[in-house]
């Protein structure tokens, strides 16, 4: 699903019912509800809410969705203080052009009239190695800490798809680019080489940017992370 700021996806569970990797800014609640509407599920039919981790722009509506359904929200460990409101979110290391990129973001977000973040639950908490089982095949999570201390991916190696996080974006001429606004640049590039290298990854799930449906492994490889926003 696409928005103005970001992506969700909704994912179809093997034994019934949805997932939704990330939900948008605040009060973007109706829109996934109603795409999940269309493709024909109840609002109960959302059990699974996987936070790649604490931004606006992703937990935005956490909240909302799982005051609506009942969702159980999955994140990675080291994010949920953040997600759950405990602890106080590192600031982002910005270079200049991130830094006028960060304001422009944020002003659109106020000129938007976005509501404000609701902190929310975590009823699960993700590691490294841990396994979604319930996925159309196991899903693997994968810790890439970097843009966050606790940015959570997942992998389905079968399928060949890899939901990345801010991780990793798609610029406007389809090149792989290093996700901007990162609290530890050299450890957001030392994840970002440790999906490229994962094996047999031909879809890109994107937060931001268009997804690559078909490709991924090649342009991964092309990939100049350690140049990129500099």
């Amino acid at each position: 699903m696409p928005f103005p700021v970001g992506h969700v996806y909704l994912v179809r569970l093997s034994g019934g019912g949805y997932a939704a990797v990330d939900t948008g800014v605040p009060g973007s609640a109706p829109a996934i509800l109603d795409a999940l509407a269309r493709i024909g599920g109840r609002p109960d039919a959302l059990r699974q809410i996987v936070l790649t981790h604490y931004h606006v722009d992703h937990m935005g509506s956490a909240a909302d969705l799982v005051a609506a359904t009942g969702a159980r929200v999955l994140a990675g460990a080291a994010e949920a203080p953040y997600i759950r409101g405990t602890a106080c979110e590192p600031p982002p290391e910005l270079s200049p052009i991130e830094q006028a990129l960060h304001e422009q973001a944020l002003a659109a977000l106020a000129a938007a009239g976005t509501p404000p973040l609701q902190s929310v639950r975590v009823d699960t908490e993700l590691h490294d190695g841990d396994t979604l089982d319930d996925w159309p095949e196991p899903a693997r999570v994968l810790h890439v800490p970097g843009h966050t201390p606790g940015s959570t991916a997942l992998h389905l190696p079968t399928a060949g798809v890899l939901f990345t996080g801010d991780n990793i974006c798609v610029g406007p001429d389809g090149r792989v680019l290093l996700g901007p606004f990162n609290v530890g640049r050299d450890q957001a590039i030392a994840s970002f080489r440790r999906l490229a290298a994962l094996p047999g990854v031909d879809t890109l799930c994107v937060p931001h940017g268009a997804p690559l449906r078909t490709g991924a492994a090649s342009a991964l490889q092309a990939a100049t992370p350690e140049t990129d926003w500099l």
